[in-house]
């Protein structure tokens, strides 16, 4: 019979703080790792302890810039070649995952592309959080925990005590998540109807039902540049909110995004920690997954369900 050694959880540079709170909840050190960085650009990636037949947890959100995707392959590369048991890579973020089909002619899936190089590299299997497209769990022929915020936002939105509330999706791509987070609050779902003439850029938004009066709930998976979500809180005030509080899973926030956020009529703007915040805003609220992967990460090594994870 194997004799399972303790877990081992390494992170990439720019997840490093989610990956200590990650540490602190599984009562367990930070692994020992080094990544040393050339002149022309390149780095290389050494593990500092043993990890022969060990479990082997890396946390690594695949946000912008490439760089930290390049640095999880060649960790997984470094802890396949250093003999680890399994190893399994701790993605909150899932980066390209917006590039999950060939909407025009002549592009590029990028969600599958790097579901192969993760494969080819040598993940046993994948651990998640709201990914842009659920389908792209089927890109993978390795298991994929794939989690859900509202795990955490659920519990906190209840704990606004916010009467005549109601929960509004920025995007009718985004309805489903609104949808069951709406049945789940047992309030009304709106919908906001836009059009683009370009990527990032909004041409025209509609709202479908009715927020006069109402406490409004705004949820996406991600913020990139703000564009949609500001303009959705703005037309609910202007139809008659009383306060809009937007949550989303992935602090993405490119460019002017804090100045939009900073600038709109939103009362509050939640985040999780998937993506490190590293702005100033009186309205951005960071809310801490930590707990929830570090429970889901136990159970991994435990070989136990993880279905107590979803509230939705």
């Amino acid at each position: 019979m194997r004799i399972q050694g303790p877990i081992k959880v390494f992170a990439g540079t720019n997840s490093q703080p989610l990956a200590e709170k990650i540490c602190a909840a599984l009562e367990c050190p930070l692994g020992k790792m080094n990544i040393q960085h050339f002149a022309d650009g390149e780095f290389s990636v050494s593990y500092e302890e043993s990890i022969r037949g060990d479990y082997v947890f890396l946390v690594q959100s695949t946000f912008p810039n490439s760089d930290n995707l390049m640095e999880l392959l060649l960790m997984i590369d470094a802890a396949k070649r250093a003999s680890a048991y399994k190893i399994i890579a701790v993605i909150p973020y899932f980066g390209w995952a917006r590039q999950d089909r060939k909407d025009k002619p002549r592009v590029s899936i990028g969600a599958k592309l790097i579901a192969d190089l993760l494969s080819v590299a040598g993940i046993d299997r994948l651990i998640t959080m709201d990914l842009h497209a659920d389908q792209i769990q089927g890109f993978f022929n390795v298991p994929v925990d794939h989690l859900y915020a509202s795990t955490i936002f659920l519990p906190h939105i209840k704990s606004l005590g916010l009467e005549d509330l109601v929960v509004a999706t920025p995007d009718v791509g985004g309805s489903k998540r609104a949808s069951s987070y709406a049945k789940y609050l047992e309030v009304p779902l709106v919908l906001c109807h836009k059009t683009r003439n370009k990527p990032n850029e909004v041409a025209e938004m509609k709202i479908i039902g009715d927020v006069k009066g109402k406490n409004v709930i705004l949820v996406d998976d991600m913020v990139d540049t703000a564009g949609t979500l500001t303009k959705a809180a703005n037309l609910m005030f202007e139809n008659g909110a009383k306060t809009v509080r937007a949550f989303a899973s992935h602090c993405v926030m490119s460019g002017s995004a804090t100045e939009r956020v900073e600038n709109s009529a939103l009362t509050e703007m939640y985040f999780t920690d998937s993506i490190p915040y590293k702005k100033d805003s009186t309205k951005v609220r960071i809310l801490s997954i930590a707990e929830m992967f570090a429970d889901t990460i136990q159970r991994v090594y435990d070989n136990r369900s993880i279905s107590s994870q979803y509230l939705i």
